[in-house]
């Protein structure tokens, strides 16, 4: 285990390869193995555990080739990203870069272009790592998850997708087909923030803000940070300052505050508890700021 921690040319596990070409037969494939079985997307995550041996499945389901799970479409109501979808596509897909420039932020500051290439929205998701860049943007749009079994789908929220540090709501012969996400009404403002030791890194503590105003008071709001607890999380007390209110700096300032008392953040190799809860005062701020001129037409 020590040797794979430091040699990534270590070979993992020997295991057992499908490559279907159809969510059918992916699901079929994961009823029939359950826990033994990883599924592989972009492989960014998957591929680097397995050679640690963090990770050592008996049979592994490639899904690149599936072309359902690589769409990225208009569903009326909501964007639909096919769990597929690798992170260069989505960023230069002319609906995000309309409709929603937090979440296009946040997937252009994840890794480089190299692993956006090869990296899934899907993927980062289910890696459900707490410092996950995309999982504040698409948790304050009200993003939903499809998960796909043998005997039927199920919808679920962010917050109840996520479980804790590397874990999630998906069940054994479950498989991640859909990323759900909200068209946001008119006069919504979105937008991601976030620090780190260096510009690949992952995320010290990474904000997203949301508002829609209406007759110049916050009709609706999302606030969520990541890197601050053992999921990605919502500041409810913060939004709850926040609507029916017209914005101000100081009321912005408010909710910043409370926002940073919410968060249960650790120390780490990245950094310490009190950076996270300073920072995460300082990033909310400037984050509630772009979404009000965003939702004003001035960003």
């Amino acid at each position: 285990m020590s040797l794979n921690l430091v040699d990534t040319r270590v070979l993992a596990t020997p295991f057992e390869y499908f490559e279907p070409s159809s969510t059918k037969e992916a699901v079929d494939v994961l009823g029939r193995y359950g826990e033994r079985a990883a599924v592989l997307a972009g492989g960014t995550d998957l591929l680097i555990k397995m050679k640690q041996r963090l990770t050592e499945p008996k049979y592994v389901v490639n899904i690149k080739k599936i072309a359902e799970l690589k769409v990225i479409e208009d569903n009326g109501d909501f964007l639909r990203v096919g769990t597929a979808a690798n992170l260069f596509e989505i960023e230069n897909s002319d609906i995000v870069k309309e409709k929603f420039p937090g979440l296009r932020e946040a997937i252009m500051s994840i890794g480089a272009l190299q692993i956006r290439i090869m990296a899934t929205l899907g993927g980062n998701l289910c890696n459900a790592s707490p410092a996950a860049d995309s999982a504040p943007p698409l948790m304050v749009l009200g993003a939903r998850v499809k998960l796909l079994s043998s005997p039927g789908a199920r919808v679920l929220t962010l917050e109840e997708f996520f479980r804790g540090p590397g874990k999630t709501a998906i069940k054994p012969g479950e498989l991640l087909v859909e990323i759900q996400v909200p068209y946001p009404p008119p006069g919504t403002g979105t937008s991601f923030l976030r620090l780190t030791r260096a510009a690949v890194d992952i995320a010290k503590v990474n904000a997203a803000a949301l508002l829609t105003i209406k007759e110049n008071v916050v009709y609706s709001c999302g606030i969520a940070l990541g890197s601050v607890a053992p999921t990605t999380m919502r500041a409810k007390k913060a939004e709850a300052l926040l609507l029916g209110k017209k914005i101000t700096e100081r009321v912005i300032i408010e909710a910043a505050q409370a926002a940073s008392e919410e968060i249960k953040p650790i120390t780490d190799i990245r950094s310490t508890a009190r950076y996270r809860i300073d920072a995460a005062r300082v990033l909310v701020r400037r984050a509630l700021r772009i979404a009000w001129n965003r939702s004003i037409g001035r960003g």
